[in-house]
């Protein structure tokens, strides 16, 4: 049996009537360019996610980027200390805002940024806090919002892998006026192509966003802020409003799959399965022992595998600057030893996922490693 990481195709042919008909409006009201696909996906996903607004953006980056700039965290001064153990996007997004990243190490049981050992490199320049709700799990929003208001930063969410996710029962827009959400292809909630959005529920915040993802605009030809041009597209907003229609059973068909694989792996050797609460599931990874020769094993048996993420930010050129190096972070830099995701998405099979757990098991079972 073949098995993809990951399929995208049963999702959008699911959903093909509705995206098909959100076209067919766009393309008879001729407007490509933040219209009313637009307006009404921001209204329809705010509502989703328990939010009063949503902002649409051309990318998850971006909406990230510009949560920063309209709380006015713009100067190279500004540190925003983020998890070293997340997509390279999370880090661009603070310089691009004009602001340096800063790294704490994560939770060994979670993977998640350590809210103490955030709290003891934290210093006076330590503008705002921007934990990641890695792989679908929610970070302790409460001890966040606490830390945030201790230190007198801002707290942005990147929750760009946490669409639907709840916190002690209550929206990540209910814990902070910036959560940022990414619509990535292989998102619960994807698009066909880039794009992404803020939520929030201030009305103030909600207008400076609109501005600054338009080139600072208000409507005409002025800038009146110091924006950037990422919109979110009309055409994207037609599958995104089609897609999520579908966002709950979705959630619920990986949340069935994910529990089917802690089943099967709790007991197994050379495996060590992650905390999980309230996770949403946009992937299921686990730590493991002779990761790439399992990845090898798998493979050879026509399974898809992916490694999020092989290297943490520290240690990328990219970040170079940003005062941690080799052995600063020890647990995010022994989890990127040891990370590896197994397929995961709605339209996965049962029997599939029964198979990937099987062939794990008797990869470490019978010493293959």
């Amino acid at each position: 049996m073949r098995i993809p990481f990951i399929d995208l195709k049963p999702a959008i042919e699911e959903a093909r009537p509705l995206w098909e008909s959100r076209l067919s409006e766009m393309f008879e009201r001729g407007q490509f360019i933040l219209g009313e696909q637009v307006a009404g996906f921001e209204a329809e996903f705010a509502r989703a996610m328990g939010a009063r607004y949503a902002v649409g953006t051309g990318t998850g980056t971006a909406a990230l980027e510009l949560c920063l700039r309209a709380a006015g965290v713009t100067e190279r001064r500004m540190e925003v200390i983020t998890t070293p153990l997340t997509a390279p996007f999370t880090g661009l997004a603070i310089r691009a805002a004009g602001a340096s990243p800063r790294f704490a190490d994560v939770n060994p049981e979670t993977l998640l940024l350590d809210v103490d050992d955030t709290a003891r490199r934290a210093t006076r320049r330590t503008a705002a806090l921007m934990p990641v709700h890695l792989y679908g799990r929610p970070c302790e929003l409460d001890r966040w919002r606490d830390l945030a208001k201790q230190l007198g930063a801002v707290l942005v969410q990147d929750a760009c892998q946490a669409h639907g996710a709840l916190y002690r029962g209550r929206p990540l827009a209910a814990w902070s006026q910036y959560v940022a959400y990414s619509f990535y292809p292989t998102k619960n909630l994807g698009a066909l192509g880039d794009a992404g959005a803020v939520v929030t529920g201030s009305a103030r915040i909600r207008r400076r966003l609109a501005m600054l993802r338009d080139g600072g605009r208000a409507g005409g030809h002025v800038s009146r802020l110091a924006g950037v041009n990422s919109r979110l597209d009309e055409m994207q907003a037609c599958y995104l409003r089609a897609f999520l229609t579908y966002l709950p059973e979705w959630n619920r068909q990986r949340q069935r799959l994910a529990a089917l694989y802690d089943e099967a792996l709790r007991d197994c050797p050379g495996v060590r399965l992650l905390d999980r609460t309230g996770s949403v599931h946009h992937l299921y990874v686990i730590r493991v022992r002779s990761r790439e020769k399992l990845r090898r094993y798998l493979a050879s048996h026509g399974i898809g595998t992916a490694v999020h993420y092989p290297v943490p930010l520290h240690l990328q050129p990219a970040f170079q600057d940003c005062g941690a190096r080799r052995g600063d972070l020890p647990v995010a830099e022994r989890a990127c030893r040891e990370v590896i995701s197994l397929p995961l998405y709605p339209h996965l099979p049962e029997q599939a996922a029964a198979e990937v757990a099987g062939r794990i098991r008797d990869f470490y079972l019978r010493g293959r490693c």
